[in-house]
C-alpha cells in the first residue's frame, strides 16, 4: 500500500473543501479556536508542564440549585468542551456543577510545540485543574478519546473519582495488537494537513451518526475545519498528529479490571470507530470496531460497571439523540452508584 493510499484513508479523510453558499464564507479560526463561541464563559488555568508555561481552558458552571455533586466532562479527539453543550444544560438543571476542560493540545487550550502527550499527562493536568477549583471527588464522564482519558484518570486518581461515566469510549481494543500497521507521527501530520470540511463531514456521518445527517451537526464540522483554514494551521496539525499517536499506542483495554469506581458505560452499537481500519488488511479490518461486542466485553471486565446500550445510535449518542440520552443518563445518575449487572 502506498503512502498516498494510506493517507487517503486516515482518521479524517482527505477531500476537497465544502462549497459554501454564494453569500457565505467558510469560517476560519485561530489555532486556539479563536473566533468560535462556546455556550458558557471560558476560563483559563495557567500552569507549568514539561518545562513550558501552558494554558488550559475550561467551562465551570454552577447550577441555580446545587445537589452537591460535580461532573467533569472530557471531550474526544475530534471534539471540544463546547460539544458537551447538549448534556451540560440538563445536568445543570438537575443540580450538578459541571466542569468541561479543553485538554492541552486541543481546541482553545495551548498547543506546545514539544509536548510529550500521554493519557497519564492529560489526567494529571485535569487533576491539577480540579484541585485548583477545589472540586473534591468528582464524577468523571468521558466520550470517545475522553472515555480513554476518563478511565486513565479513574485508575490514576481513584480517591478523587466518585464515579465514572463512559460514552462510546475508544481504546476498548488494542488496534496494534490486532494487526493494524503503525504509521507514526510524520504520517499522521501529512494526513492532518489534508483535513477538509467535506472529509470531516463524510467521516462523522458514517461513524458518529449511523449514516444520518442533520443541519445542527454542521456546527461541529465548522469547529474542526475552521482551525485548518487559518495561517497557523500547522500548529493544529502537529498537535493532532501527536495525540493520534498517543491514542493509538496507549490502549486502556489491558487494565479495565483495575478500575474501582462505579461505572456507567453507554454504548451506541452502530459505532464502528477504530483507528487504522482504513489502511489495515481486510482480515484485520473485519475484526475492528464492533461496539456491540466491545461494550459487553468492557462491562464484563470493569468490576462495578453497568452497560446501557442504544442499538440504533452510533459513536455520539448524546449528540445524535440528546433527549433520549440525557433522560437515561439522569435516571441512572439518580440511583448512583450504578450497580453491577
Amino acid at each position: 500500500m502506498t503512502l498516498k493510499t494510506v493517507l487517503a484513508s486516515l482518521l479524517l479523510f482527505a477531500a476537497a473543501p465544502v462549497l459554501a453558499a454564494a453569500d457565505e464564507t467558510p469560517p476560519a479560526y485561530g489555532p486556539m479556536l479563536e473566533g468560535f463561541d462556546y455556550p458558557y464563559p471560558v476560563q483559563t488555568f495557567d500552569f507549568s508542564s514539561q518545562g513550558e508555561d501552558v494554558q488550559m481552558t475550561y467551562l465551570d458552571v454552577t447550577p441555580e440549585t446545587a445537589n452537591g455533586q460535580t461532573i467533569v466532562l472530557l471531550h474526544g479527539k475530534n471534539f471540544c468542551a463546547a460539544t458537551w453543550e447538549g448534556v451540560m444544560g440538563p445536568l445543570l438543571e438537575a443540580g450538578y456543577r459541571v466542569i468541561a476542560p479543553d485538554q492541552i493540545g486541543f481546541c482553545k487550550s495551548s498547543k506546545p510545540a514539544a509536548y510529550q502527550y500521554s493519557l497519564h499527562q492529560l489526567a494529571a493536568n485535569t487533576h491539577a485543574l480540579l484541585d485548583s477549583e477545589n472540586a473534591g471527588p468528582v464524577i468523571v464522564m468521558g466520550h470517545s478519546m475522553g472515555g480513554m482519558l476518563a478511565m486513565r484518570y479513574a485508575m490514576q486518581f481513584p480517591d478523587s473519582t466518585a464515579g465514572l461515566v463512559l460514552v462510546n469510549p475508544i481504546g476498548l481494543e488494542d488496534w496494534k495488537a490486532k494487526g493494524v500497521p503503525y504509521l507514526g507521527v510524520d504520517a499522521w501530520f501529512e494526513s492532518q494537513k489534508q483535513t477538509s470540511a467535506e472529509g470531516i463531514k463524510a467521516y462523522q456521518k458514517s461513524t458518529y451518526y449511523a449514516g444520518e445527517w442533520r443541519d445542527e451537526y454542521d456546527r461541529w464540522v465548522d469547529m474542526l475545519a475552521g482551525m485548518y483554514r487559518g495561517d497557523e494551521s500547522d500548529i493544529v496539525a502537529w498537535s493532532q498528529a501527536r495525540t493520534t499517536d498517543m491514542v493509538f499506542t496507549q490502549p486502556v483495554i489491558h487494565e479495565l479490571e483495575t478500575i474501582t469506581a462505579p461505572t456507567l458505560l453507554f454504548i451506541g452499537e452502530k459505532d464502528n470507530t477504530a483507528i487504522g481500519k482504513g489502511w489495515s488488511p481486510e482480515a484485520v479490518k473485519s475484526r475492528l470496531g464492533d461496539y456491540s461486542v466491545l461494550g459487553e466485553d468492557a462491562a464484563g471486565r470493569i468490576p462495578q460497571a453497568r452497560l446501557i446500550e442504544f442499538p440504533d445510535l452510533a459513536h455520539s449518542p448524546h449528540i445524535q439523540a440528546p433527549e433520549r440520552f440525557n433522560a437515561r443518563l439522569l435516571d441512572e445518575l439518580e440511583s448512583w452508584p450504578a450497580p453491577a449487572d
